[in-house]
Formats: C-alpha cells, structure tokens, sequence
C-alpha cells in the first residue's frame, strides 16, 4: 500500500499554518451588508443565498437595477421573485395623471356640478315644453268639441300661451 501523504482536512483543521488555503477560502464573493441592505452579485449569488425556514430576505444586486425577495417556507424550501427599479429624478404620477398626462382640461367636481345644474335647467324646460304642447292640443281637441273646459285651462304658469 502507498503511502499519499497528510490527509485532505489539515489545511482546513490548522488554517493558521497554511495560509494560502485560507486566502483561497476569502476570495470568494460574500453578500455584504450596508445599513440592513444585503448588497449581492447577481442572479446566481441570489440562488445560491442560503435563506433559514420561515424567514424572508430582500437581496439587493450591485450588478443590476433589481432586487430579490427570496423566502424559505418551514420546510426549508426556498422561493424567490425578482423585482426590477427605476430611478426617477421627479414625483411619482398620481392616478389623476397616469390616465390624463398633464392635461389642465379635466373637470373639476365644481365644473360637473355647475353641468349638472345645467342639465336640470334644461329638464325643466322640456318639462314645460311637452305641458304646453299638450295644454294646445287639448285647445285644439276643445275647439273641435272633444275636451272638456278644464282640461283646456290647464295650461302650466310661464308658458307662452
């Protein structure tokens, strides 16, 4: 039997008198963190964040403009959903101009109501209208005897007559 050597686990049991595994061991990319944020590299180092069960995590990538919200259920099986950002240099638009852009001519609830009033007005009037219109009828349905006087003296008030 030949003889190979020191067993594969002494660089790791003593890191302190193999330094260069130790350096090989550093160079690999770690999340940092800055003020909460966990600030990875990439899709592949948002797979490969190991999440505890129960818990969720917001992973934000240096490399793109997206973040990973990366949970783990109680079993321990891990989900992840990518959200991409924009940065804006101006207030977000509001519902009003998401539909309308920056149109001054929308209708203000003081210009509908004065419409609406409007509209009442002209209600009234087509009211009068058809009153007078059957008020000469029933004149004319009297003139040729088929009415009776009181149905011809019921011509409604601030109707020409």
């Amino acid at each position: 039997m030949a003889y190979t050597g020191f067993p594969a686990t002494y660089p790791q049991t003593y890191p302190q008198y193999y330094p260069q595994y130790q350096q090989a061991g550093t160079q690999m990319s770690s999340p940092q963190q800055n003020n909460g944020m966990i600030w990875i590299q990439g899709i592949e180092s948002a797979k490969a964040f190991q999440v505890a069960p129960n818990s969720t995590v917001v992973l934000w990538d240096s490399e793109q403009q997206c973040c990973y919200i990366k949970s783990a259920d109680a079993s321990g099986m891990p989900s992840m959903r990518i959200l991409d950002y924009t940065i804006r240099s101006e207030a977000p638009r509001t519902a009003q101009n998401a539909l309308y852009g920056n149109n001054t001519d929308i209708p203000t609830r003081q210009d509908l109501n004065a419409m609406q009033g409007q509209i009442d007005a002209l209600k009234e009037q087509i009211e009068r209208i058809t009153k007078y219109e059957s008020a000469l009828s029933a004149n004319a349905a009297t003139a040729t005897g088929k009415q009776s006087a009181a149905e011809v003296s019921a011509v409604p008030a601030g109707v020409p007559g």
